[in-house]
């Protein structure tokens, strides 16, 4: 199904804090990763939609999450490639590829080229960067 990207949102620092409170605003805005395992969204299993838990932004379908024994929610492929923006990520003496959202540059997580079907890749991503809504609200 496809989904239009919306403008991109600009806010300070300061505004974000006030909206996302501290944990999320660490992971989503200061790149942190939640400790794995822990997240509220690793074991759900319903059909819905994953958005950005900063600003809405449709990101992935229940129909591409899989589950990877990583200890964070992975799927294989965003809804439209056009909601992430992928960044060369060279933190902790590694090259990785960090997933953002396009929409409001909000830290997500990070790619890679292990996952399962045709993609080939697992999109490593934060609960806490995220928000869930089931197929039933929509």
């Amino acid at each position: 199904m496809k989904h239009d990207v919306t403008p991109e949102i600009h806010k300070s620092e300061q505004e974000w804090k006030n909206e996302l409170g501290s944990e999320r605003y660490r992971i989503l805005r200061e790149a942190g990763t939640e400790a794995p395992f822990s997240g509220p969204l690793l074991n759900v299993n319903a059909e819905g939609a994953y958005v950005c838990g900063a600003c809405g932004q449709r990101l992935f379908g229940s129909d591409s999450k899989f589950e990877s024994h990583c200890g964070w929610p992975s799927f294989t492929r965003p809804e439209q490639q056009e909601n992430v923006r992928l960044l060369d990520d060279y933190s902790h003496g590694m090259h990785r590829t960090e997933v953002r959202c396009k929409r409001c540059d909000s830290h997500l997580g990070h790619v890679f080229d292990d996952g399962p079907g045709p993609e080939g890749t697992r999109y490593c991503i934060n609960s806490r960067s995220l928000d869930f809504t089931p197929s039933s609200q929509r």
